[in-house]
């Protein structure tokens, strides 16, 4: 499912139109990215969480060379299903 594809299943699922639609996931996914950047966890209670969490400096190798290369640190954005999602998979 694409994003336009979402939004119709939004607009259909809530009886709203396909711009207010748009409008809410824009907002939705806005919101989100603002708290993972200041670091909070966004919880949906049923549905899941996002967190970020911090991957340390490791080593790995250039697979057309097989060259040793340092993969540096960086924060990642991490999902856990909540029991809700996964009763329904």
């Amino acid at each position: 499912m694409n994003k336009a594809e979402l939004v119709d299943a939004m607009a259909e699922g809530a009886g709203i139109s396909k711009a207010d639609a748009k409008r809410a996931l824009d907002a939705f996914v806005g919101a989100t990215a603002g708290a993972l950047s200041k670091g909070d966890r966004v919880s949906l209670v049923g549905f899941g969480s996002f967190s970020v969490t911090h991957r340390a400096e490791r080593k790995g190798r250039n697979p057309q060379t097989g060259k040793e290369i340092t993969i540096g640190a960086k924060n990642v954005i991490k999902f856990k299903a909540g029991a809700d999602l996964n009763s329904k998979m």
